[in-house]
């Protein structure tokens, strides 16, 4: 049994869930017409400091990927994100594309507004998920930035 408690960890149905999710996007990753918004962010873990694959929903906005943090509404931040504190250089996966990115917490202000809008019409949960979590925690929104030129 791990020394981590119960809390840190993702429950095994999750974990299967992902596994699931990722099989499917590496499966359907050859149909150029694959419209999923969804990408694999790999980020190094901020206690072991090996990779970690994880898929999130995205939206494209103005030549980067945007996610949210929303673990469905938990009161604590998902691992994903954690990691991107510790770290924010990740490797990004979308569609074809492969690259190297910078994670960026948009603040509270007008830009998140808009962005926590254009994310609800992939995460049609998300205000609901809001509340759920408000008295611990606001739901980060991030930009993923391109490190590398296109090509």
């Amino acid at each position: 049994m791990s020394s981590l408690s119960t809390v840190t960890q993702i429950p095994r149905d999750m974990q299967a869930l992902n596994r699931e999710v990722i099989d499917r996007f590496y499966a359907n990753k050859a149909n150029s017409d694959n419209d999923s918004p969804i990408a694999l962010l790999t980020t190094t873990g901020r206690v072991s400091g090996r990779p970690r694959t994880t898929p999130v929903v995205c939206r494209e906005d103005d030549g980067d990927l945007v996610v949210a943090a929303t673990m469905g509404g938990s009161p604590d931040h998902p691992q994903w994100y954690k990691n991107l504190v510790a770290d924010p250089v990740l490797t990004v996966e979308y569609r074809t594309d492969i690259y190297r990115a910078r994670a960026t917490t948009v603040p509270d202000g007008p830009e998140r507004e808009r962005l926590f809008e254009k994310m609800s019409e992939v995460i049609t949960d998300i205000y609901r998920y809001q509340e759920r979590c408000r008295a611990t925690r606001q739901i980060p929104i991030i930009r993923l930035q391109r490190l590398e030129p296109a090509g």
